[in-house]
């Protein structure tokens, strides 16, 4: 990849960030579009948006710090925009580096996914199942959303009986990625 092809993947990775935001949750095209009673649309969770954007955050950190210090810089606050454009602004010194195509490979990576999160088929949700984050417990979480009860809110459950609203799901994900990286 080039430098100028790897600057504008760097310079789109914020507003594809945003994008993906609006991806998180998505409802399922109904094949048939007339309303039958009693027929509803089902909200899944777009796994991949979610990642996606934990991925963008995480590696270009990771990159902001290394230029950070090697150059004896002040990395930027911990934002998307600004990550990319100190990376932006300090890419003539990355790109001449050793792990420079690491670097692009890892940018082209990001952009794919980002791309991939935001263009998700609706229609063929594939929702991962996951260990539970409740300390021992040997169920597994399916994200893909259920109605409770007759109220209109949605949660998320485990097989062994822990639910959750969605919108505590994030704060789920950094329970999980807590849990992988103390196993790791």
């Amino acid at each position: 990849m080039d430098v100028r092809q790897l600057e504008h993947r760097l310079r789109a990775l914020p507003d594809l960030h945003q994008e993906c935001l609006h991806h998180i949750l998505t409802t399922a095209r109904r094949r048939n579009p007339t309303k039958v009673s009693g027929s509803r649309k089902r909200d899944y969770l777009n796994m991949s948006a979610l990642d996606a954007r934990n991925d963008v955050l995480a590696i270009l950190e990771s990159w902001s710090d290394l230029v950070a210090e090697k150059l004896g810089a002040v990395a930027p606050a911990r934002s998307v925009p600004q990550l990319a454009r100190f990376l932006v602004r300090h890419l003539e010194w990355l790109t001449a580096q050793p792990p420079a195509a690491e670097f692009a490979a890892e940018i082209e990576g990001l952009h794919g996914e980002l791309l991939r999160a935001i263009d998700h088929d609706q229609s063929d949700p594939r929702s991962p199942v996951v260990e539970c984050v409740m300390d021992d417990c040997t169920g597994t979480i399916d994200a893909t959303p259920q109605k409770t009860g007759n109220a209109e809110k949605s949660s998320i459950s485990c097989s062994s009986g822990h639910t959750w609203e969605i919108r505590e799901w994030l704060t789920l994900r950094h329970l999980m990625n807590r849990r992988r990286r103390h196993a790791a």
